[in-house]
């Protein structure tokens, strides 16, 4: 006997669904993730119970505004630490759920039911994990991708379902990465890429022995971030709003390549120098196209990586010689707000993807700076890859090209987001409408709600 899904809403009790891999303290970048994933899941199922399963010392719980309504998100806390002997040291939950594969079920379901942080992995009907959008990788090195597997490797080993998210998946550089990556790719329920070039690298490292069925391709859910405006928006140098009529580009400068990358030492191998480049860039767009530019941070802080002190130092640099026509935004503003002050702009340029998203899903013509694949990739989807500048292959000349081109032709690429962005938010928010069958897979085999055969 089948019924229909919409009519059982009534028998179903709310979905649970554990994220992995996001969170709301990781950048902007994360955090737009983190949210756009969680209206996703609310679209699904308005009563949906969502987690955070995230590495922090303690646990909390975050107001979620969705639609007038408050949600709580509730982060389970977890450690990456030396100390094995926490109780929710990750390698110790992971040894644990190893263990409990040879004990008789009794006995485990009474191990797992007193250890708080394995019990709330085996009460969700899906792990999801995100991994912080491009970090099942190891291009940032080892020690971040182990960060992002060790959860899911959990999630395998308790025998939950395990979806992996849109997210760029790979380069696997390291015969040890690639190894742990397909383990966890053909243990997966479903894989989603953000980008083609993804699902076709995933299809290889499962290779013959792999269920490529079950590889799926989906817009970045960042595209469905809401944004919110600020209480107040705080600038330096130009107005809050345009007086002059002059077109307005906003500048993301990227913190994390201004220092040269992790390692201080060119990490990405940008063949450009990346400083030079903002100044040529800002050069450019003032005295050659008489527009007005504005400074805009994506990831907040004092760090060496973040984008705040990066925008200070060039804005501190530039602003006697372009006075009334730099601007920079000021202050800390969260994902949502950010968005907001990215979409008053009228073209944009960004070194972080998601500054780029935060724009692009507002219609507003971008040109992306990349230091990795995942900017092609994601922008290649929109039809807009030749709005993006890759830094690692790309020389000054060059990329200033693609600013003037792009910047030009911002008219017509504003019309052509505006048919296609409504569409990708659509297929972006039907997310969870596919994974509905965790739920309902879950209580039919206790005979609760009778699920249609797929």
């Amino acid at each position: 006997m089948t019924t229909d899904l919409d009519s059982s809403n009534m028998d179903r009790k709310p979905l649970k669904v554990c994220l992995l891999g996001a969170s709301f303290h990781a950048g902007n970048g994360v955090a737009a993730l983190t949210a756009g994933t969680i209206q996703c899941i609310l679209h699904s199922d308005p009563d949906a119970e969502v987690s955070l399963l995230d590495y922090a010392k303690e646990g909390e719980e975050v107001l979620f505004d969705w639609h007038g309504k408050t949600v709580a998100i509730r982060l389970v806390n977890v450690r990456f630490s030396k100390t094995f002997y926490l109780r929710n040291n990750i390698a110790r939950l992971i040894a644990t759920s190893l263990l409990l594969k040879l004990i008789p079920s009794a006995i485990r379901n009474r191990i797992v039911s007193r250890n708080p942080w394995l019990r709330h992995v085996e009460e969700a009907d899906l792990i999801a994990s995100i991994a912080g959008g491009d970090s099942f990788s190891d291009i940032y090195g080892l020690a971040r991708f182990l960060y992002v597997s060790l959860p899911q490797l959990l999630a395998i080993w308790m025998g939950k379902r395990l979806v992996l998210l849109p997210q760029t998946l790979g380069p696997f550089k390291s015969r040890f990465a690639r190894t742990v990556a397909r383990y966890i790719l053909r243990h997966a329920n479903t894989v989603y890429s953000r980008d083609r070039e993804g699902l076709k690298s995933a299809a290889a490292l499962l290779s013959a022995n792999g269920d490529a069925g079950m590889l799926r391709f989906c817009y970045d859910v960042a595209f469905v971030l809401e944004p919110a405006a600020p209480a107040r928006v705080d600038l330096l140098g130009l107005p809050a709003g345009k007086t002059d009529g002059s077109c307005r580009v906003g500048l993301n400068v990227s913190g994390l390549l201004s220092m040269g990358g992790y390692n201080r030492q060119n990490m990405f191998g940008l063949r450009v120098d990346y400083n030079e480049l903002v100044r040529s860039m800002i050069g450019l767009l003032v005295e050659r196209k008489n527009a007005t530019v504005l400074l805009v941070p994506h990831v907040f802080g004092s760090g060496a990586e973040c984008d705040s002190p990066a925008c200070e130092r060039v804005y501190a640099e530039l602003k006697a010689r372009y006075d009334g026509r730099l601007g920079l935004v000021t202050g800390n503003y969260n994902q949502s707000e950010i968005k907001s002050i990215i979409g008053q702009c009228d073209f944009f340029i960004g070194s972080r993807m998601h500054a780029c998203i935060a724009a692009v899903s507002q219609c507003v013509p971008a040109v992306s700076i990349a230091y990795s694949d995942k900017f092609i990739g994601v922008m290649e989807t929109l039809g807009a890859g030749m709005m993006v500048a890759d830094a690692r292959r790309m020389e000054e000349r060059e990329i200033l090209n693609i600013v003037d081109q792009a910047f030009e032709g911002r008219m017509g690429t504003r019309r052509q987001l505006e048919q296609r962005i409504p569409k990708v938010k659509e297929r972006v928010l039907g997310l969870f409408d596919e994974t509905a069958t965790a739920r309902d897979a879950r209580y039919a085999e206790t005979g609760d709600v009778a699920v249609p055969a797929s």
